[in-house]
């Protein structure tokens, strides 16, 4: 198989990967809020999050996540000169840490099956915009290569991070508000 294509394939379950990191959680928030609904709407509502959650995880973020592994390292393997780069070394280290992300919203996964809810919503959007910064590191990384570039990035990674934080924190704020004047 050419390069090009295995290079397209590992960019085409990366994207697949992350559209199913960034659903998930949002699928996360949604079950927890049913959860503190009154029956019947709370059953009826955790038990169709359960179901759509469990075939977003099982169908597309296991498989694109294990496919992205797979191709990445494919990569790396026809250009092992990539593994010399100093950016590569700071990419996989994103990339490691997206793996942990995986698994940590794994975890909360099997917790919402069996009905434990330990996160608020509001921890599980602030947890939401994790994957987001990981893709913005990583893909900057990725594009700039270099370090002075890297610094810049870094940055502005930690200014996009505040901002993300901040209107995080303005959505809360708006949400409670418009609940007060109900």
């Amino acid at each position: 198989m050419s390069f090009l294509y295995i290079k397209a394939l590992h960019i085409i379950f990366v994207t697949t990967w992350f559209a199913g990191l960034f659903y998930i959680v949002r699928l996360f928030i949604y079950q927890t809020e049913a959860s503190e609904r009154p029956d019947p709407e709370r059953s009826i509502l955790v038990k169709e999050y359960k179901r759509n959650t469990k075939r977003l995880w099982f169908a597309i973020t296991w498989p694109s996540a294990i496919l992205t592994l797979i191709f990445g390292t494919w990569v790396l393997m026809h250009v092992p000169a990539y593994l010399k780069e100093g950016f590569m070394h700071i990419k996989l280290t994103f990339v490691f840490m997206l793996y942990i992300y995986h698994l940590i919203c794994h975890r909360i996964y099997k917790q919402l099956q069996n009905d434990t809810y330990k996160y608020t919503s509001q921890k599980l959007r602030i947890w939401n915009e994790v994957a987001t910064i990981l893709l913005v590191g990583i893909v900057f990384i990725i594009v700039l290569k270099n370090a002075m570039s890297m610094l810049w990035g870094l940055v502005g990674l930690v200014a996009f991070t505040v901002i993300l934080m901040m209107a995080i924190k303005i959505y809360k704020n708006i949400r409670e508000g418009n609940g007060k004047q109900k």
